[in-house]
Formats: structure tokens, C-alpha cells, sequence
């Protein structure tokens, strides 16, 4: 294997089991925060203990993310030395506010774990929301950095090196703002659907606790506000994709042609080699409806782009699709939930609803993994987008299966250890027999 495949599939492999600590991570601490507020606000000793046990599996996963974010930050300068030597001093500002995020919420859940007795209740839901801002915080400013390599601003070029920097045009680049956004409010459904997912199966094996059934109120609210929200967001990131990286959106789509009117295409096999696409469903026009707001808007299609700056169109595409679709079912379980609660004016608690939400719970984290993917490999071949080639930024050196088995192992014995921790969360959750 050469150095840039082994390179590429450590830091893919790195981020795929980060992204999930850090999603939920940035959720968690905002469920707890609303189940103390229930319980300051009813008295109910119900809410009181989810937000204790939620407040612990925060605590769980952040010491995870510390320690995957942490291999993170390794890798970036032991793989790809040159893309850091070139763009540090640009996007230094964000990695450091990140960090400053990332021990101001340490120290606030600290507080929160052990401050139940010690603090007043006011200071300690405070606490928490502190721990909250935070960890959404230390997303916003890592998918701004993300954001300056789709979209890289601050800076100038000359004799190949930057110059006229400016690190706060470069951290609030054109990408930056909406990346950020798809990203929390992606973390908050994910995370949301997953909790109520959880919790959904235990009330299907213990139907009258009501333990299970507050969880699940809350994760449901959270989740199907941020999976109507989401859309939204994704609408606007199209919009700039398809101005600043046309040829990303045209992977996505599977678009070779450029043309007015331009279809939006469902499924479908892309064949690069003949440039069109087997077995999709075509909708009219709604491509460019979507990219351009214009259902005659011309939509550039890849042929328009030297062949040697394609992505890898079929990965792309799939990704997007897989992405988008379980976007759209997250929706219609919480459209269904909505309706449910319209109709009876309390929690949705039959069986086939209960279902669904257990077997949609992985969706938020697939659609995750899926958009991430669709980020990093819609910008290949460039690691940096039309200014570093990601080839020319790998260590060129033998030898890195090595580190990439061994990081490979440290998350896969991460991933066990967390299963194991959250599971005893689950499994141990009291038993409390209380009519709504």
C-alpha cells in the first residue's frame, strides 16, 4: 500500500470514530441541561435522575473524544506535515479557540458531575449549560478550520507560499458558517434519535416505566425539531457548494453534463467512463431548483472540469445519497411522532412507534459518517480545495501501517470500553412505576 492510501485511511478511520464521542458529546450535555430544568421547574425526581445519568455518559464520552481528538491532533502533524507547515499559521485561530473551548468545558463538568450538593441549584443548571455552549463551541470552531479547506480565504498566494494573512477572514470563510451549522444541529438529531432509540427498546420491555418514557419525550422533541431543521441548513450549504465547488456538487448529483433545467437524480449507478448514470430516477429541474433557487439555473456538470480534478464521483454520490436519505426517514418518524402526539396529547407509545424509533436510532450517525464523507472525499484531489494536491501533503516516508494498525486497535479498544461503560448505564436505569 502506498504512503498516500495508508495516510488517507488512518485519518478516515480516526475521524469516523471521533465524529461519533464528538456528536454526542455536543448533544448530551444539552439533554441533561433540559432534564434539570424540568425537574427545577416540576419537582419531578424523574428528570432529576436522567439528568444524572445523562450528565455521566457526557462524562464518558468526553473523556473518549479527549483522547481520539487528542491522536487527532497527532496525526495531523505526523501525516500530513506539509499541509500543517502551510496553512497553520491560517487556520491556527480556530484550532486554538477549540481548545480553549475544549478546557472551559472540562472544568464546567466537573462542576456539574460533583457539584450537585455543593453548589446552588441555579449555579449548577448553569453549570451545565456552560458545559453544553461549550462542547457545540469547540464543533463550531473545528468545522470552521474544515471549512477553510473547501473554501480557502485569508490569505494570498506568491512564489507558492501564503502571505497577507488574515486569520479571522480565514476562520469565518464562505464554507465555515453553514458547515458549522449542518454539523450541530446534525450532532443534536443524531444523538437525540439514538437516546430515544435506547430508550424506546427498554420501554418496549418495560411498558409501564416511566423512567423510559420521560427520556424519550425529551430526545424526541430535540430530535424531531433538529431533523425539520436540518433541511434547512443542508439548503443553505448546497447553495454554496454550488458556487464555490461546483465540480463537489456535481460528484454528489452524478452530473456530467452541464445544462439549464439541469434534474436531480434518485439512486442510480454512476458510469464515469461513459459519463451518465444507470438505473436513477430523475426529477425534473431539481437540481437547479436546489443548487440555484432557479428551476432554469445552469447547473456546471463534470465534464466542464479536467478529468484529473474529479472525485471519486461514485463514492461521492452514494455517500450522498445514503446522507440524504436518512435525513428524510429521521423526518417522517418525527412527523409521525408529531401527529401521534397532536392526536392523543401524549408521549407515542404503541408498539410499531416504538419500533421505528428503535430501528431509525442509527440513522442520525449513519447520515453523519455519510456527510462527512461526502465533505472530505468531494474535495479530492485537493486537501487543501485548488491550492494543495493532497498527494503533495502525505509524509513521505515507509512504514505508517504501522502507526495505522496501531490506532486502529486503541479505537476499536475505545469503542468496547465505551459500549461496555453506557451499556451499564442503560441496563441499570431504575425501575419507576409512575402513571403520566
Amino acid at each position: 500500500m502506498n504512503d498516500l492510501f495508508v495516510a488517507r485511511s488512518q485519518m478516515g478511520m480516526s475521524l469516523a470514530f471521533h465524529i461519533i464521542f464528538a456528536a454526542i458529546g455536543v448533544a448530551l450535555p444539552l439533554m441533561m441541561c433540559i432534564a434539570e430544568w424540568l425537574w427545577l421547574k416540576t419537582g419531578d425526581d424523574v428528570y432529576l435522575e436522567l439528568a444524572k445519568r445523562w450528565s455521566k455518559g457526557a462524562a464518558i464520552l468526553f473523556a473518549v473524544g479527549a483522547v481520539s481528538g487528542t491522536v487527532l491532533s497527532f496525526e495531523l502533524g505526523l501525516l500530513w506535515p506539509a499541509f500543517m507547515k502551510w496553512s497553520g499559521e491560517i487556520i491556527g485561530l480556530p484550532f486554538a479557540l477549540e481548545g480553549f473551548a475544549f478546557f472551559t468545558e472540562a472544568i464546567f463538568l466537573g462542576i456539574y458531575l460533583y457539584g450537585w450538593k455543593l453548589v446552588p441549584k441555579a449555579a449548577h443548571l448553569a453549570a451545565g449549560v456552560i458545559v453544553s455552549l461549550s462542547g457545540a463551541l469547540s464543533a463550531f470552531f473545528v468545522v470552521l478550520a474544515n471549512g477553510w479547506m473547501n473554501t480557502p480565504t485569508g490569505f494570498r498566494v506568491v512564489d507558492g507560499k501564503a502571505v497577507d494573512i488574515e486569520p479571522v477572514k480565514a476562520m469565518f470563510n464562505p464554507a465555515g458558517l453553514p458547515e458549522a451549522a449542518h454539523m450541530i444541529i446534525a450532532a443534536y438529531a443524531a444523538t437525540a434519535f439514538l437516546v430515544a432509540g435506547i430508550h424506546a427498546y427498554m420501554l418496549l420491555k418495560d411498558r409501564s416505566n416511566i423512567f423510559h418514557r420521560r427520556a424519550i419525550a425529551i430526545a424526541l422533541v430535540l430530535g424531531g425539531a433538529m431533523a425539520v431543521l436540518q433541511p434547512l441548513s443542508g439548503d443553505i450549504l448546497a447553495q454554496m457548494v454550488a458556487h464555490m465547488q461546483p465540480v463537489k456538487l456535481a460528484a454528489m448529483e452524478a452530473h456530467y453534463e452541464t445544462r439549464r433545467g439541469a434534474p436531480i437524480i434518485i439512486g442510480g449507478i454512476p458510469d464515469s467512463e461513459k459519463a451518465e448514470v444507470h438505473y436513477g430516477i430523475e426529477i425534473p429541474y431539481g437540481l437547479s431548483l436546489l443548487s440555484f433557487h432557479d428551476p432554469n439555473a445552469e447547473v456546471k456538470g463534470l465534464k466542464d472540469f479536467a478529468r484529473e480534478n474529479w472525485p471519486n464521483v461514485a463514492l461521492v454520490h452514494y455517500n450522498f445519497q445514503a446522507m440524504v436519505g436518512c435525513g428524510i426517514l429521521m423526518m417522517l418518524v418525527a412527523a409521525w411522532g408529531a401527529l401521534l402526539w397532536r392526536k392523543k396529547r401524549s408521549l407515542p407509545d404503541s408498539d410499531m412507534f416504538l419500533k421505528a424509533l428503535v430501528l431509525t436510532s442509527p440513522l442520525g450517525f449513519i447520515a453523519l459518517e455519510t456527510g462527512w464523507m461526502v465533505t472530505e472525499l468531494g474535495r479530492q484531489p485537493w486537501v487543501v480545495h485548488n491550492i494543495i494536491r493532497t498527494r503533495d501533503a502525505v509524509t513521505p516516508m515507509p512504514g505508517l501501517i504501522v502507526p495505522f494498525t496501531t490506532f486502529t486497535i486503541l479505537y476499536i479498544f475505545l469503542m468496547v470500553i465505551v459500549i461496555f461503560l453506557i451499556r451499564r448505564q442503560v441496563v441499570k436505569s431504575p425501575s419507576l412505576k409512575k402513571v403520566d
